[in-house]
């Protein structure tokens, strides 16, 4: 800014009545008389005098008792802002060639100026870089997780599947044992059946053979007769 647009900047402020253009850096009682000065505002610390004549600037205003002072607002320092200025140097000069400023009106080089645009591409390009990593590291984070989705969803798939199968499997080999002791109580009953026909058979032929009286009444006396008649013989050959 010129020194004139710094007046006119002033003269917009609220707080402001008037604006003494030329003011001196050292201000002296002659000065303070001629605009009819009560005071003069300004911070505690001390100013050098450029000149050499006094270590502080408001000196005299304070020696005399027609110093006020002022705080700093915490976070807000005109150094601070012009470093600000210094270190976004490039950037102002970028934006307003793009506004359509000429270099020479920004008094800078046709170097510099062909070096500035190159850097501002290259700054666009690195921005445009990772805007796409940004980019894919979002879908592989989204693949990622419907992966998750995936894998959860496969593993109780196969747990579903290993459940059904361990049920058929139990089911089956049930089934097949049912029917195995089903056979075996079916061949065992036949079995049983036919053991009970062959015993039935023994004990009808045990029952012939000793219990059939008739029979033994008759042999024996066959035999009685036999003896009866032999003996009877043998006596009378001996007589």
């Amino acid at each position: 800014m010129t020194e004139e647009e710094r007046y006119e900047s002033l003269r917009h402020c609220k707080w402001v009545d008037e604006v003494i253009p030329s003011a001196p850096w050292v201000i002296d009682q002659e000065f303070l008389d001629k605009h009819n000065i009560d005071y003069v505002a300004h911070d505690s610390l001390p100013y050098a005098d450029a000149s050499g004549a006094g270590k502080d600037v408001y000196e005299f205003v304070k020696k005399v008792g027609r110093f006020k002072e002022t705080r700093r607002t915490d976070g807000i320092s005109t150094s601070d802002i012009i470093m600000r200025i210094v270190k976004d140097y490039n950037q102002y000069v970028l934006r307003n060639l793009d506004r359509g400023y000429s270099r020479k009106e920004l008094g800078v080089s046709f170097v510099k100026e062909k070096r500035l645009r190159v850097n501002m591409r290259l700054k666009k390009l690195q921005e445009k870089v990772k805007e796409q990593q940004e980019k894919v590291g979002e879908k592989i984070q989204t693949v990622a997780m419907h992966r998750n989705e995936w894998v959860e969803n496969a593993d109780r798939w196969v747990a579903g599947f290993l459940e059904m199968f361990e049920e058929g499997c139990h089911k089956m080999g049930t089934a097949i044992r049912d029917r195995i002791q089903e056979r075996l109580r079916g061949q065992l009953s036949n079995g049983l059946l036919e053991n009970g026909k062959a015993d039935s058979e023994d004990e009808d032929e045990d029952e012939e053979y000793y219990y059939d009286d008739d029979d033994y009444e008759e042999e024996y006396s066959d035999d009685k007769e036999y003896y009866t008649e032999t003996y009877d013989k043998d006596v009378k050959s001996k007589n």
